[in-house]
């Protein structure tokens, strides 16, 4: 047992696991770059696989009857100052995360981070204020109850990692789950400094662990133990399916987020200025949102003028370090996943498809891509069909409502969608023709925390999100009383 660390913007950062409450290097480890500048080595972090996923459900099963049993009341505290901690630290976290991942570090700061206090007050809270159904029938008092699942293995993508992971662990945690976190290989560092602030806030060994490793590796290790109660993953479909498979195979309850091509439907009688706004905001961290608005999908009338603001305002954006504050572009994650961009680009052009602006890299040195606007030769082409998760958005146009809805409604995906319209009447239908798990009008991105989340199609299954979180975190049972009598 020992504990690696290494200095990353200042702070020193864990590379191996956290096991019961103890960092644990492995032997063989993976090297973890900067977005910003590939040549810069951040760490290299521990490869764990089937012997460390294996040890970390020990830990999880271990702690998991003493953390239940605290009940929503003796949990609480717990989360509160874990919360308390991210507050004071949202600085350094979002400096790591800034070169990690490469999110711009001001919307770090200023929005992101400070997301993941958020998520654990909010399920505190919600765990405290669960109101059992209860009733009464043929004779008897009738109650339903939550009981803790068991432990948990949360999965976690490399966009927006910190906020993610502990968008799935505070409410694992609130309903009485342990948990084994396995972030993406991509971005992990910011999942250790998790682990600190939880050891910080006094988190019980074992409740909430930490493995780093790749996918096939340690994640398919994790969900694979038979002890696992609930899994919670956000990625692609392809692993989506795979985890689907291993977790039928076990009768262990599923999440799924699996990505997005969502439109952003911009009606006639819009405010063009602020449409355009929000449609270069898909343009954030690169375009690597799930829930992006990226099929633009504009009334025949107001194209050109939409297409003109929305030009414009792209032109405005600046490429650069995401650590300065004059930089309102960041690069891609990945020199892998600016290949598989750039691909989606080039098979589009070769299909007929126009680009109207971009499509091409900033600059050849870098992972920076050009925001990028597409309008595609037909409704069926690969670059409307399938999710590129870069600055690259599509253009097309419809004569009504009746088309924008058929639009809309006509990829594989179903996360969310965004509607630009002054009617309220037209913006209601449109809102229940849609089949997505969000919908926003006239704004994007505004999230409330007691909502339910997820997506419908290949976008994934369940639900997290509120009282829908807590209740897939946990088992049900209703509880039955006659009183006054001893017989049946």
């Amino acid at each position: 047992m020992s504990e690696s660390r290494t200095t990353v913007a200042g702070v020193a950062v864990a590379t191996g696991h956290h096991i019961a409450g103890d960092w644990v290097d492995s032997t063989a480890t993976f090297e973890d770059r900067s977005p910003l500048d590939w040549d810069v080595v951040l760490a290299r972090v521990s490869r764990g696989g089937p012997a460390e996923a294996t040890r970390a459900v020990d830990a999880a099963l271990a702690a998991f009857p003493a953390w239940s049993a605290l009940g929503a009341e003796g949990r609480a505290p717990y989360l509160r100052r874990l919360a308390d901690l991210i507050d004071r630290d949202v600085a350094r976290l979002a400096a790591v995360e800034c070169l990690d991942m490469a999110m711009l570090e001001d919307s770090l700061r200023e929005r992101v981070i400070a997301r993941g206090a958020r998520n654990f007050r909010a399920y505190a809270d919600l765990a405290l204020g669960y109101q059992p159904r209860r009733w009464d029938s043929q004779g008897t008092h009738n109650t339903v109850l939550r009981m803790p699942a068991g432990p948990t293995v949360v999965i976690t993508p490399w966009n927006a990692p910190f906020m993610l992971a502990t968008w799935k662990c505070a409410p694992a945690l609130a309903a009485g789950n342990t948990v084994v976190l396995k972030p993406a290989e991509w971005s992990p560092l910011s999942a250790a400094l998790l682990m600190d602030l939880a050891d910080e806030a006094g988190l019980p060994p074992g409740v909430l662990n930490l493995v780093q490793g790749y996918g096939d590796e340690a994640g398919a290790a994790l969900v694979g133990d038979v002890r696992v109660r609930r899994i919670s993953f956000t990625g692609s479909p392809e692993t989506g399916r795979a985890i689907g498979r291993v977790a039928a195979d076990h009768l262990v309850p599923f999440t799924a987020e699996l990505g997005g091509k969502g439109p952003l439907i911009v009606l006639d009688d819009a405010d063009l200025d602020a449409a355009a706004r929000s449609a270069v905001r898909m343009y954030d961290d690169a375009g690597q949102v799930c829930l992006a608005g990226t099929r633009l999908l504009v009334q025949e009338s107001v194209r050109d003028a939409f297409v003109e603001r929305v030009r414009a305002s792209a032109a405005a954006l600046v490429p650069g370090d995401s650590r300065l504050p004059t930089t309102t572009l960041s690069p891609l994650i990945h020199p892998e996943h600016l290949a598989r961009v750039e691909g989606f680009v080039a098979r589009a052009r070769e299909a007929g498809d126009r680009v109207v602006f971009g499509g091409a890299r900033w600059r050849p040195d870098g992972l920076w891509y050009e925001p990028t606007l597409i309008e595609p030769h037909a409704n069926d082409a690969e670059i409307v069909q399938r999710e590129v998760f870069g600055p690259v958005l599509t253009l097309q146009s419809f004569a009504d409502d009746a088309e924008a809805v058929a639009l809309g409604n006509s990829t594989p995906y179903g996360l969310s969608a965004i509607v630009y319209t002054s009617s309220r009447e037209r913006a209601d239908a449109l809102g229940a023709a849609l089949r997505a798990g969000t919908i926003w009008v006239n704004t994007f991105l505004v999230r409330d925390l007691t909502a339910p989340f997820g997506g419908v199609g290949i976008s994934g299954l369940g639900r997290e999100g509120g009282d829908y979180a807590l209740d897939f975190y946990s088992d049900l049972k209703t509880y039955q009383v006659r009183e006054g009598s001893t017989h049946g």
